[in-house]
């Protein structure tokens, strides 16, 4: 059953003629602004499609674990993430997850799962909902940093934002590219748990005049346990119309968390 969940784990993570963007900054050639224009440019460089029809490679290693899925993509943006998932070309597993809901089968076990983000928060070590997985698909900061007060300073070529008040249970850090203001990395502590989350993104495509992350690495540790994913997305699409088919198969076995 555990490798059956991290199937359904990394797939749920799944959810993201081109031109390279990605450029070597300086340390002086990036500019001294307020924080609060880091941020709105942050947003104004926010995803503005309606829909994604994409396939990518999924690289998944933990300590016991190492494999490697083709996943085919389909997102509405604010309201649909599907997914399905095949090793060497065979059906594996599919999922679909909307705001109030995440439901997947795996065909291996013949199992499957009906229910919220409590199993992918556990895992993560932090709590997360569709807009949050959304996000990290897409290359946004997993909170909204309208609502909160952050400091801001230049660290390694790029704008490093900080929450001004320190969490008691968790820390978190943004740090934002200064020529398409769009993440580079995102990491989310928890020292009390022992518990990181970092989301990188090693560069960017343009594609339809949209800045969209290429390559996606997730590094998931509890205390001594590391997890880490590697997305590449290999083809991708904007505004076509989508399907989203999904019905559990008869006969198969309901996963109930704990």
């Amino acid at each position: 059953m555990k490798y059956n969940l991290k199937i359904a784990i990394l797939i749920l993570l799944v959810i993201t003629s081109c031109k390279t963007n990605k450029k070597v900054i300086s340390t002086s050639s990036v500019a001294k602004i307020s924080t609060k224009k880091i941020i709105s440019k942050h947003y104004s460089n926010d995803f503005n499609q309606k829909t994604i029809n994409a396939r990518l490679t999924v690289r998944y290693r933990d300590k016991n674990t190492a494999i490697a899925i083709g996943v085919k993509l389909r997102l509405e943006k604010d309201k649909t993430i599907w997914m399905s998932a095949t090793k060497l070309g065979i059906p594996i597993a599919k999922i679909k997850i909307t705001p109030n809901r995440v439901v997947y089968y795996e065909k291996i076990k013949r199992t499957y799962f009906n229910g919220d983000f409590s199993l992918l928060s556990k895992w993560l070590g932090t709590e997360l909902n569709f807009k949050k997985v959304q996000n990290i698909l897409l290359g946004q900061a997993v909170l909204n940093l309208k609502k909160g007060k952050y400091n801001s300073k230049i660290s390694g070529n790029l704008y490093q934002l900080s929450p001004r008040k320190k969490k008691e249970l968790f820390g978190i850090l943004f740090f934002i590219n200064p020529t398409n203001f769009k993440l580079n990395k995102q990491e989310i502590h928890s020292p009390k748990k022992k518990q990181l989350l970092s989301v990188s993104y090693s560069n960017y495509k343009e594609i339809n005049e949209e800045q969209f992350p290429k390559n996606i690495k997730i590094l998931a540790t509890d205390n001594k346990n590391l997890t880490t994913i590697k997305m590449e997305y290999r083809w991708v699409e904007f505004n076509k119309k989508l399907t989203f088919p999904f019905s559990v198969p008869r006969g198969y076995k309901e996963i109930k968390l704990k």
